[in-house]
């Protein structure tokens, strides 16, 4: 049991470490981040931009990372935050105002960092460099959650940790759905 409270505690005590930044650029950045991020109109504008200037290789990591984000945040707010209700970070954690603006639904996991995990991570396995390019708002994305007071730090890692499982199973789908036919076409000739 002392190990759990000591994970509570070191939350709680990373959550107040980040709340406190009060860098004006900062604060503009991540604010910046979290109007983009809600309604994932980040990613949707990340796909929309792959699509337009990456022809074919910018097409199919747009959908794949379509596809990851709305399996991670499916898996996430959907399956997850019902399972496991927590309430998001108590007031006196997060010194400055955005702390009344959040959430009322469970604060584990974090479905915006989820979501943003696995956009990234399932168009990674089409254009690797545009993806390297959404790991950077997509990290913004988890530690303006912990800023803002919507989410504490064990939230965000398993949002990522759900998004980076998610993304993955989207990069992998077409071989293990081809190797499924595969084997049922062999089955169907033996029979």
């Amino acid at each position: 049991m002392a190990d759990a409270t000591e994970w509570r505690e070191v939350d709680r005590h990373l959550t107040r470490r980040v709340a406190r930044w009060t860098s004006p650029l900062a604060h503009r950045v991540l604010a910046g981040v979290r109007s983009a991020a809600e309604h994932t109109k980040l990613w949707w504008g990340a796909a929309a931009i792959m699509a337009a200037v990456g022809g074919g290789r910018g097409r199919t990591a747009a959908a794949a990372g379509l596809i990851g984000m709305g399996a991670a945040e499916l898996v996430s707010n959907a399956v997850c935050k019902p399972l496991y209700e927590r309430r998001r970070p108590p007031e006196d954690l997060v010194p400055h105002s955005e702390v009344r603006d959040r959430p009322d639904s469970s604060s584990f996991p974090s479905g915006h960092t989820a979501a943003a995990v696995g956009f990234t991570v399932a168009a990674a396995g089409a254009w690797p460099a545009a993806a390297a390019a959404c790991a950077v708002p997509a990290a913004i994305v988890a530690v303006e959650r912990v800023h803002s007071g919507a989410h504490y730090p064990s939230d965000v890692a398993a949002g990522a940790a759900i998004g980076m499982a998610t993304g993955l199973l989207v990069r992998r789908s077409p071989r293990l759905l081809l190797r499924h036919a595969v084997k049922k076409a062999r089955i169907g000739r033996v029979a």
